[in-house]
């Protein structure tokens, strides 16, 4: 009976760690939300150095920036697109162990950069996680 106690308890924990998607997310006037001030985000359109990180660049169409991008996306492990327009793309990653979610924004506007957010759904510290996710995202880009 202990035992399937500890179990039940053990998955309520794990499936309490993906928390509530923020009511900030998306696009306003051509911008994200900043980040908060905590070292679990990073953002292109920041100008706190501490959050700053570089847009995507592309050559071509931005339909074809954009299916590059989802195949890129789709490609890397425990992710799921949950928003899709022609200017905007969320995306939630989850963490293998404990599956914690980050919520992944991309942004096109009418020139050829992706401007893009990466945080933490909850926590403080990501011991960089995201800005990591964002540099493979953007190296897997650059390689298709």
């Amino acid at each position: 009976m202990v035992k399937v106690l500890l179990i039940a308890l053990f998955g309520l924990t794990i499936t309490s760690c993906a928390g509530t998607p923020p009511s900030h997310l998306g696009v306003k006037n051509g911008k994200f939300e900043p980040c908060p001030d905590k070292p679990n985000c990073v953002n292109s359109q920041s100008s706190d150095k501490d959050h700053y990180i570089e847009p995507l660049t592309y050559k071509g169409s931005k339909a074809a920036a954009a299916k590059k991008l989802k195949k890129v996306i789709l490609s890397m492990e425990r992710t799921r697109i949950v928003e899709d327009t022609d200017h905007y793309l969320r995306v939630e990653f989850k963490s293998a162990v404990m599956g914690f979610v980050d919520d992944v924004e991309f942004y096109f506007p009418d020139e050829p950069i992706i401007h893009l957010k990466s945080a933490s759904r909850i926590g403080y510290s990501d011991f960089g996680v995201n800005s990591k996710r964002v540099k493979q995202v953007r190296q897997l880009f650059k390689q298709k």
